[in-house]
């Protein structure tokens, strides 16, 4: 792979770089409790996962909640998902050794996340993960988070990367979406979703020890072409959102 035309790969954190979904739905299912709703928490992140936590929050109430009083829920939601994950923190099987190798094939890296600053700080740092990556672009860096393109848009041009060049690790139907939306090709994880409900990756992992920089290089180059987003996909999941 020549150094002058490289490929980047763009990675999602939640779901990807680690497997903490069920961490994150215990969290919203206490915070749901405690404010008196019955909403299934799994369920509603299987269908709306990726997308920021006051926007997640923002559709299972009845009535419009002021943005300040959704910040407040989601700051709630966020200690409740630290105290749960604090001593399971670790990395997705297989990452930091194929992050090494996809660096000496000489792939671009960018982590593109809806999570904020110090989120993926309680993350990335704490699992030694950052040195991998060339760029990392938060919620903090977009106007519109998933399934807006916006997050892997900006990832790609940071990297100074083209969007037909980059692929994109996902595991959420929202974050694939983003992917496509950006015009990018998309490798998914299934760690938190059965593989037949997305929509048309490159190929599904259980996690890292699945694939290497090589067998990227030839799915790349044997689907050249970036899909359109599904919209019978978004109208199930969460255009009238």
């Amino acid at each position: 792979m020549p150094d002058s035309n490289p490929y980047a790969l763009i990675f999602d954190m939640d779901g990807v770089l680690i497997d903490n979904t069920s961490f994150q739905a215990r969290a919203f299912q206490l915070l749901f409790r405690d404010l008196g709703l019955t909403t299934n928490a799994l369920k509603l992140l299987r269908r709306l996962n990726g997308m920021p936590a006051t926007k997640i929050l923002e559709t299972v109430f009845t009535n419009p909640v002021p943005k300040k009083q959704l910040e407040t829920y989601a700051d709630q939601r966020e200690f409740l998902y630290r105290t749960l994950y604090w001593e399971k923190r670790r990395e997705m099987p297989g990452l930091s050794k194929f992050l090494q190798e996809a660096r000496t094939a000489g792939f671009r890296i960018g982590l593109g996340t809806g999570s904020g600053n110090d989120t993926i700080g309680y993350i990335i740092d704490h699992l030694d993960l950052r040195r991998y990556f060339d760029v990392v672009v938060t919620k903090d860096d977009v106007d519109r988070g998933k399934p807006h393109a916006d997050t892997y848009t900006v990832t790609a041009r940071k990297l100074g990367i083209a969007p037909e060049r980059c692929l994109v690790f996902e595991d959420a139907l929202m974050g694939e979406q983003a992917a496509y939306k950006a015009g990018m090709r998309c490798i998914v994880l299934s760690s938190s979703i059965k593989p037949d409900k997305f929509q048309a990756p490159l190929k599904v992992i259980r996690n890292f020890q699945d694939i290497t920089p090589a067998q990227i290089l030839e799915l790349l180059e044997k689907a050249p072409v970036t899909p359109k987003p599904s919209k019978k996909l978004a109208e199930k999941t969460y255009a009238k959102l």
